[in-house]
């Protein structure tokens, strides 16, 4: 799958809120299945199930299955290519630009 495609994965799979949420359950550790349910307990469990596919076929959630429990690992890689392509080339712009406009008026 070419780079550009697996972005597209990555985009589609953070458009959704409670995906992005899963996310920032899953930031502070590995967390089964059954756990993330509890939390989300506005979702039935095929609904979390579904968006942890989705978050997998992306790239960032990575299952490991121990005994009868699914575990799911954050992979922060996938948002690390993002940001390293399309944010922090812009950032480096944005502060050049800031840093003219500082000497400009101080001039």
């Amino acid at each position: 799958m070419s780079s550009e495609a697996k972005d597209d994965h990555v985009f589609k799979a953070l458009a959704h809120p409670r995906r992005r949420l899963l996310l920032d359950e899953l930031k502070d550790g590995p967390k089964t299945t059954g756990t993330l349910c509890d939390m989300f307990a506005d979702m039935d469990r095929c609904t979390v199930m579904m968006h942890l596919k989705v978050l997998e076929d992306a790239g960032l959630v990575v299952a490991r299955r121990e005994g009868r429990e699914r575990w799911n690992h954050l992979d922060a890689l996938p948002i690390k290519r993002i940001h390293d392509r399309w944010i922090s080339e812009y950032a480096t712009h944005a502060v050049s630009i800031l840093d003219r406009l500082k000497t400009d008026l101080e001039g």
